[in-house]
């Protein structure tokens, strides 16, 4: 077990969420799944905790999300946090990640995953994560494939091929978002499966991959990891020049043999308000509401009251209305069809227009 490193990527722009996120509280940083008060990220490395002990444990977001992300994370170590300088997507961090753990232990065992998802079934998010190391361990760069449960247009899909040992399949191509009847064409498909963008792989296989598809990349990445001083000038370097790409195209859809373990643990990219009320326990009307909302002729709302300090007592009511999403926090509330949840980025666009930064 100690030869695993996990590194979870939590960058993020707070704007699916807004008012409640924002750019210094983006999506990961929230508690916004039913049942928990923990914010996502922390979801995700308490998950993981029983294979990556916290020193073996990497979070690589904004440097502007340090002090937020320790603030969610307090029982890591200081130099679990790698701060990148600018958003480069998600090839340059993975990168700088695996030439960190590389330089310690060029064999090691490493799961690269997202920070702000979902996830129901947390036994069997560990025995696909498991299964996805032991073929990493054969030198096989592996991810895990999601059993699709409906033709979605706004995920990439991962189309798998020939089934080896435990269930795990060749990957015979990435595909990127469908419109609707090619989704509903993989819905129908055994061979395509979600991707939630979780990768496993041996430092060194990685190391190879970066050095054959992108190697002035790797060569910047591991002159930071191999400094003898503070490299932060390094750091802010190589992110200025590095190409802003992700790890999928840089590297995973030109591998000529990489696995895929299909799974199926309730996952969510946790992607809208929408998504947040699919995910709630609902009353009879279907309303995903605190006690307390007067609900009168009101059916499949939402409402969340986030305010920080709640010493005033406020009621939220909603008389004759249904599919609404309705947020409050201290400084704004945000009222929107459920349908549209994705629209609010619009209302974020317009108050950078107006220059009203401290709301963004």
């Amino acid at each position: 077990m100690n030869e695993f490193y996990a590194v979870v990527l939590a960058g993020g722009s707070g704007t699916r969420f807004w008012p409640a996120s924002r750019k210094l509280r983006p999506k990961q940083l929230l508690s916004i799944t039913p049942g928990s008060d923990q914010t996502l990220i922390e979801q995700t490395v308490r998950r993981i905790e029983s294979l990556a002990t916290p020193e073996r444990t990497l979070i690589a977001t904004g440097r502007h999300l340090i002090d937020g992300t320790k603030r969610a994370l307090p029982w890591l170590p200081p130099e679990s946090f790698l701060g990148e300088p600018l958003a480069k997507n998600t090839a340059p961090c993975i990168a700088w990640a695996t030439a960190l753990i590389h330089a310690k232990d060029p064999e090691a065992l490493v799961m690269v995953l997202p920070s702000d998802q979902h996830v129901s079934d947390n036994e069997a998010y560990l025995c696909a994560i498991q299964l996805a190391l032991e073929s990493a361990k054969q030198g096989n760069v592996t991810t895990v494939g999601l059993t699709p449960t409906r033709p979605e247009t706004g995920y990439g899909y991962i189309q798998a091929g020939s089934v080896g040992s435990e269930g795990v399949r060749r990957v015979e191509r990435f595909v990127e978002k469908p419109d609707k009847p090619t989704a509903q064409k993989y819905l129908a498909s055994d061979d395509y499966y979600w991707n939630a963008g979780m990768f496993f792989f041996r430092a060194s296989v990685m190391k190879a991959a970066l050095e054959r598809f992108c190697p002035s990349l790797w060569t910047a990445m591991a002159a930071i990891a191999n400094s003898p001083g503070d490299a932060s000038s390094l750091v802010q370097s190589a992110f200025s020049e590095a190409e802003s790409v992700s790890i999928d195209y840089a590297v995973m859809e030109k591998l000529d043999d990489m696995r895929v373990v299909p799974a199926d643990f309730g996952w969510s990219d946790v992607g809208s308000w929408e998504v947040a009320w699919e995910l709630g326990d609902k009353d009879a009307q279907g309303n995903v509401c605190p006690e307390g909302t007067v609900l009168v002729d009101a059916a499949r709302n939402l409402t969340r009251d986030l305010r920080t300090s709640k010493d005033q007592k406020r009621v939220i009511a909603l008389v004759g209305v249904d599919d609404l999403c309705v947020i409050e926090t201290d400084d704004a509330i945000l009222i929107i069809p459920r349908e549209r949840s994705q629209d609010v980025r619009a209302a974020v666009d317009v108050l950078k227009a107006r220059g009203s930064n401290e709301l963004l």
